[in-house]
């Protein structure tokens, strides 16, 4: 059986490669990969946050695809595609010594294609949401890095109305221009009286809405430009919950106020009825990092339509190599009161004066925007040009003040820090108007928002932002007190573990840390 050879052959490999990254699971899972390929069924594997950081994991999975006898498909963003084909596939081809063909691309290369092709989550999911026609049904498809998979499809699913699709639609509507511009107008009026925030996003009103259904109402639908079409679409079932084909869908604006001008925005809110239809296409093995506590995955599997009938696993972490320091102060104020931010600005002065000897890289991560402005500039009047924020040139000592979306995209270009400094617990905020849309929609359907939505993406955030520290055996100090005076606390510090704690901070804090440096 395809098990038994890839095992064998990616075990003597292993053996061969002098120095190769190490993961006691690359047999295990490329067995799994093998057999999902076999049987044609979805499989779903979590391979841990510092494995997925590393992406070891990914020469288990090319083994099993290279030596599978028909075509299959990886949807990988460009810069794994680009590693892929630069390293893990060239080394594993030179020694299974398979002539499978690779092709990178957005179409299906044809119906006598039998090779490997890379494409981009865009381009697949675009593909697949349009009826998936594009592609043969039941070829074997792996997808890579599925922590950020609802991202990707809601950013496919989302129909925005820039400035110039007002003028589009007034040149394929010449008769109605003036009530084009008046309901434009309207909207632009009624938008910028809402008082500014740091997301410049706001929920679209009732008000506003009826501009939008006054104007559609005078417009015949058939002759609209595609993306007027596609937005209409979208906006007449956003309140539609009885319509299995038309989930609800969150409706808002974000506004340049310097330049005057505004764009909407509409997408689905519940993505499971949209992709169920796509799984059942073709066997998928779809990989992520740590997207639940559980090896089922089910709050996952649920918001994503996938079926009961699907085989899960999940990779223990090492204790030994990948346990961090975990330093959490028991009396710090909690973040929703008052005195929490003078309390969390001595505490950062303090550890970043406790590490100011220790080499490395210390990054703080603040998810409050004005909070963010106000650490840096109070840490760059005490410690100067070594404190950035949000930018990637830093000095080797620096320090680098950063919100969570920024520390995502570019921790993997960045060395790991020595020290991680955590604000608050990256609970998705009730102020930013998206969030406090989806909230609604869950309240409206009588679920429990918090643990169905926010909890679930705090976790996988909070694990993907400290596993670089799993290899640097740097200290993460979590300065959210909700952590221990929470019940949902015990599920945080779940999910962390590996960790032992530290309760105290003393200047030989960080001695472990330069020791491990010169040696």
């Amino acid at each position: 059986m395809i098990e038994a050879e890839v095992h064998l052959s990616l075990h003597n490999f292993l053996r061969s490669q002098a120095g190769f990254p190490s993961w006691p699971h690359h047999l295990t899972m490329a067995r799994l990969v093998a057999r999902a390929l076999r049987l044609g069924r979805s499989a779903l594997i979590q391979v841990g946050a510092a494995c997925g950081y590393q992406g070891r994991y990914r020469t288990s999975f090319v083994a099993s695809a290279l030596m599978w006898h028909g075509p299959v498909i990886i949807v990988a963003p460009p810069s794994v595609q680009q590693r892929l084909t630069k390293v893990e596939i060239p080394r594993l081809q030179q020694w299974l010594q398979v002539n499978k063909a690779i092709r990178t691309g957005e179409t299906w290369p044809g119906d006598e294609f039998q090779g490997l092709l890379l494409i981009s989550p865009a381009a697949w999911f675009k593909a697949q949401l349009a009826s998936g026609e594009n592609f043969p049904s039941g070829i074997p498809t792996i997808i890579d890095g599925v922590d950020d998979l609802e991202d990707w499809v809601r950013q496919e699913l989302t129909v925005s109305l820039e400035a110039h699709d007002w003028e589009q639609l007034m040149l394929a509507c010449p008769i109605q221009a003036e009530v084009i511009r008046s309901a434009r107008a309207q909207l632009t009026y009624e938008l910028f009286k809402h008082p500014a925030n740091p997301y410049e996003c706001y929920l679209i009103s009732q008000a506003e809405e009826e501009v939008l259904s006054h104007l559609y109402s005078a417009l015949d639908i058939s002759s609209l430009p595609d993306t007027w079409k596609r937005f209409w679409q979208q906006f007449q079932h956003r309140n539609d919950n009885l319509s299995p084909l038309s989930p609800s869908s969150l409706l808002w604006a974000t506004i340049a106020r310097r330049q005057g001008l505004f764009s909407l925005q509409c997408a689905p809110i519940e993505l499971g009825k949209i992709l169920s239809p796509i799984w059942q296409r073709q066997p998928v093995v779809l990989i992520g990092s740590a997207l639940e506590p559980e090896t089922e995955a089910p709050l996952f599997r649920q918001r994503l339509g996938l079926e009961d009938d699907l085989t899960c696993l999940k990779f223990s972490s090492d204790s030994q190599t990948e346990a961090i320091q975990l330093y959490i102060p028991y009396q710090l104020p909690l973040p929703n009161t008052p005195e929490f931010q003078a309390a969390f600005i001595h505490k950062v002065l303090t550890l970043v004066c406790l590490s100011a000897t220790a080499p490395g890289l210390t990054v703080i991560l603040v998810g409050d925007v004005p909070l963010k402005a106000q650490v840096g500039t109070i840490l760059a009047s005490e410690f100067g040009s070594r404190v950035q924020v949000e930018t990637t040139c830093l000095d080797e000592n620096g320090i680098l003040v950063s919100g969570w979306e920024f520390w995502r995209e570019h921790q993997k270009v960045l060395p790991a820090p020595q020290l991680l400094v955590i604000a608050t617990l990256p609970l998705p905020s009730l102020e930013n108007p998206l969030v406090a849309g989806r909230v609604a929609h869950y309240k409206r359907l009588h679920q429990d928002w918090f643990r169905l939505y926010l909890l679930p993406i705090a976790m996988n955030e909070l694990q993907r932002a400290i596993a670089p520290l799993r290899e640097s055996k740097g200290i993460v100090a979590l300065l959210d007190s909700r952590v221990i005076n929470r019940s949902y606390g015990a599920q945080v510090l779940a999910a962390l573990s590996p960790l032992a704690r530290i309760n105290y901070l003393d200047p030989n804090l960080f001695s472990s840390v330069r020791e491990e440096d010169s040696a």
